[in-house]
């Protein structure tokens, strides 16, 4: 446990926008964490924040916030390009940070985070909520365990039509966003997980919106142990969002990847599906080697994401539990995201 620090992690939340609601809310359901302040540009924003969640004091300036001696921890859920600055400021001034994902604009920024993070002796962890999740990590048993025998390909797609596009941060260049930063983030992290190593090779193209970001990309990726993964994002189009983990014995098939339900989630163990395409169905056994072809599994209630992800955290600074996401894992990330958007033109 760091010293000073109680059986609780008094968060600061730095940007009042949709994300730090979804975090908020979690926190305000979390077992180890409580609220300390919430720092906006607009004290006005940052006041109704407050009365909503709960939280003690509304802070207009995020260098109040981490300058506040009554916060542990500062969870930082500003536009891409303020991840870098203001994490680097607060480890300085001695807090923990949870950084929202993508954790900063390139490889480099990221470096220099994990830096300054060392030498302030204080933890810093990219928050991939869906990384602390029981679900993922139950799959990830699964895997380990040879349920679909060895696996061979990674399939997985995050894609959302937004609706608002004038003043949306996804949309700023200057932000850094684009749908890579924002969605395609999750699919390289998931695919990286589950290989269990670095990738040899990426390939990526994109659909350039007149904003100048990509609002659509597709990619893929081969791993040295022979693991293939493709993955489609986008901010304008539809999609399933399903993941798929493909082996030699069975598939598993994802429905809710990157936000699994608070109550109840599933993910199903597939054998003999799809069938032979020049054999009729019914020619077909129904199973294969004695196991059910579809094998739903449901997890026990397991409580909101986001609570998970901030009593995850206070594991780590509280308890000195490993981060679900060390400094190598974020860095491989950041670093085919530079070579994905370089590929298709979109440097930052």
């Amino acid at each position: 446990m760091f010293a000073g620090m109680s059986g609780k992690v008094r968060w600061g939340i730095l940007g009042t926008g949709n994300i730090a609601r979804q975090f908020a809310a979690g926190v305000r359901s979390s077992r180890r964490g409580q609220f300390a302040a919430v720092a906006s540009r607009s004290g006005g924003a940052a006041q109704t924040f407050a009365a909503e969640f709960g939280i003690p004091a509304a802070v207009e300036g995020y260098d109040r916030l981490i300058a506040a001696p009554d916060v542990d921890a500062v969870y930082v859920s500003l536009p891409n390009t303020l991840h870098h600055p203001w994490t680097i400021a607060a480890l300085r001034a001695g807090k923990h940070v949870l950084c929202e994902k993508p954790i900063g604009a390139n490889a480099r920024e990221a470096e220099e985070m994990f830096d300054a993070a060392e030498r302030a002796g204080r933890m810093l962890v990219e928050a991939f909520m869906y990384r602390s999740h029981p679900q993922t990590l139950e799959i990830m048993s699964a895997v380990k365990r040879g349920d679909i025998g060895e696996l061979r390909l990674i399939r997985t797609s995050f894609c959302f039509c937004s609706t608002k596009i004038a003043g949306n941060i996804r949309f700023n260049s200057e932000l850094a966003g684009g749908s890579l930063m924002d969605i395609g983030c999750y699919c390289i992290n998931f695919s990286r997980l589950f290989a269990g190593c670095e990738p040899e090779s990426v390939h990526a193209i994109g659909r350039i919106h007149s904003s100048g970001v990509d609002e659509s990309a597709a990619g893929t990726l081969r791993f040295p142990n022979g693991v293939l993964a493709s993955f489609t994002s986008g901010m304008r189009l539809h999609a399933d969002n399903t993941a798929y983990l493909c082996g030699t014995e069975g598939y598993i098939e994802i429905p809710w990847a990157w936000k699994p339900p608070a109550d109840g989630a599933t993910y199903v163990v597939t054998r003999s599906i799809p069938p032979r395409q020049d054999v009729a169905p019914s020619a077909l056994p129904s199973r294969t080697s004695g196991s059910a072809p579809r094998d739903v599994r449901r997890l026990p209630a397991t409580g909101p994401l986001y609570a998970i992800e901030a009593d995850d955290f206070a594991a780590t600074v509280l308890d000195g539990q490993p981060p679900r996401l060390d400094r190598r894992d974020t860095v491989g990330n950041m670093r085919v995201l530079d070579e994905m958007r370089r590929q298709i033109g979109l440097k930052y």
